[in-house]
């Protein structure tokens, strides 16, 4: 869109001499109805919107109000997202950077904020649905489960851009606790090869979920063996979450002690417990 477009229809709205906030909202895996309520409203009353157009669901643009401004971040720069954050708040615009999933994770929202803070613009975050968690859902699994492990590791495989040597998955594998991978799907080979090397067993449980909750989504389950041919076979090659480890096919886990009749704690005593169970 022009810049002198773009004046003309910000010039349409009502005039404003305050700054505008801009809003970090996360709309979540895909499906619109997993938006949280104020995720929705804040789409609904935005003056403008830049979102992620290669990885949201459009449906979700069709809550935005008649006379809303759209830009898709995924044909812009940096200082192009930028310059239209910073323009739309000064002038006093209801402004959304919408992000799939969380914009706390793989969503370069730290640069965005940090920049119009130093431009004295107020940033709001509003939390959105993970796609990680999305694909346990689809799963029907925890991804911490007692007995098994009670730690998650969220990362990714290294490609164009590096990762620490500290994090790299070999060094991270030593936990032996959930494993799960953005943004690697396309080096889900090396990824096995690594797992392997730092002393996974070929039957490990892993799960690749494309676009979990779309419409076309695709649950791949299988082994450190065969789930290279299998992701292969079902054609995925970006925008899908891994996850690997025991609690992806458990062989055995551990129930929870919070609800064990023979636990106190806060609000339930073991003991009264035992006397309801015998009545």
């Amino acid at each position: 869109m022009g810049e002198d477009l773009m004046e003309e229809q910000i010039g349409s709205y009502a005039d404003s001499n305050s700054k505008g906030k801009v809003y970090f909202v996360g709309a979540g895996p895909g499906d619109k109805e997993l938006l949280t309520l104020k995720a929705k409203r804040l789409i609904e009353q935005a003056d403008v919107i830049v979102y992620s157009g290669s990885l949201l669901n459009p449906e979700i643009l069709a809550y935005a109000k008649n006379g809303a401004l759209l830009y898709d971040a995924s044909s812009m720069s940096r200082e192009e997202i930028y310059s239209v954050l910073k323009d739309s708040a000064l002038k006093g615009r209801i402004t959304v950077r919408l992000h799939d999933g969380d914009p706390s994770l793989y969503s370069a929202s730290r640069e965005q904020i940090d920049a119009l803070a130093m431009d004295g613009i107020e940033v709001e975050i509003v939390p959105g649905i993970s796609a990680l968690f999305a694909a346990a859902a689809r799963l029907k699994t925890e991804l911490t489960l007692p007995g098994v492990t009670q730690s998650v590791i969220i990362t990714r495989a290294e490609f164009r851009t590096p990762v620490p040597e500290r994090e790299s998955i070999r060094e991270l594998a030593k936990h032996r606790c959930t494993m799960t991978f953005y943004l690697s799907v396309h080096l889900i080979q090396d990824i096995v090869k690594e797992l392997i090397a730092a002393g996974y067993g070929e039957d490990t449980p892993i799960a690749v979920v494309y676009r979990a909750t779309w419409g076309d989504e695709k649950v791949v389950v299988g082994t450190l063996g065969d789930i290279v041919e299998k992701v292969r076979d079902a054609r995925i090659n970006k925008t899908a979450v891994i996850i690997v480890g025991d609690v992806v096919k458990p062989r055995g886990y551990e129930f929870s002690r919070v609800y064990d009749a023979g636990f106190t704690h806060t609000y339930r005593s073991a003991s009264r417990v035992g006397r309801i169970e015998e009545i």
